[in-house]
């Protein structure tokens, strides 16, 4: 199970949101780079970066960063935030990016998602972002009108995605412990591998999803617990 710690960029700085909410916000720190060269120092094989700023204006406002961290960190580093179009992915993988997070556009341009994997199949990953069972967009600000997650995962799947990224909106930030039903449930259903995020507050949170790798859990984003000091990288990654 990969452990992906997390850093969401907003104004410059490393912020963690609770619910996906703007104003609920908290700053860690005001050097993303050095942010992602101590989640590399430890042990932390890939980060996912989020542009915050991007995600609410719809094109990406941090990308000067992201290419300080492609070049200067040691882990890799998957990106995501306001990526609306093609051109736009290959400027963040030129910047040295493993692989773009793609979530608004994945959801309301099935032709686009559909373009997307095929040129860039291996360098791409949809995440889903959902409250109630339901996929919401634009930072997480829109619902995504008749989308539930089932109903998209297959769409998914018909174009040939076989991995994703799963959020939980409610949980997000609120270490109050993942959505392992809502988890379980996706996993059984879609027959997908699923990278899980949002709420994860102790190692026991960890153990519990680490179990679920049979069912094709492949990965786990980590953000406010290891902000807020609930445990250190060192021991997530001897439990993943």
């Amino acid at each position: 199970m990969l452990i992906i710690p997390a850093i969401d960029i907003k104004d410059g700085c490393v912020v963690r949101l609770t619910q996906g909410k703007f104003t609920d916000k908290k700053t860690y720190s005001c050097d993303p780079l050095k942010t992602a060269k101590y989640w590399a120092g430890q042990g932390a094989r890939l980060i996912h970066v989020v542009d915050l700023d991007g995600a609410q204006t719809g094109r990406p406002k941090n990308l000067a960063l992201v290419k300080q961290m492609a070049g200067n960190v040691s882990a890799a580093i998957e990106f995501g935030g306001g990526v609306r179009d093609i051109d736009t992915i290959k400027n963040i993988l030129a910047c040295g990016v493993k692989r773009v997070v793609l979530g608004t556009k994945a959801v309301e341009d099935p032709v686009f998602l559909k373009k997307a994997f095929q040129l860039f199949n291996g360098k791409i990953i949809v995440s889903i972002d959902a409250k109630d069972e339901r996929v919401f967009i634009k930072g997480w600000q829109g619902n995504a009108k008749e989308t539930d997650i089932l109903t998209f995962v297959q769409k998914l799947k018909k174009i040939g995605i076989r991995e994703f990224i799963y959020t939980d909106i409610l949980k997000d930030g609120t270490l109050k412990g993942p959505n392992l039903k809502n988890i379980k449930m996706l996993l059984n259903k879609t027959g997908m591998k699923i990278i899980a995020s949002g709420g994860i507050s102790s190692l026991q949170d960890l153990k519990k999803l680490k179990a679920l790798q049979k069912n094709g859990l492949s990965g786990v984003i980590i953000g406010k617990a290891l902000y807020e000091g609930n445990f250190t990288l060192k021991e997530v990654l001897n439990v993943g």
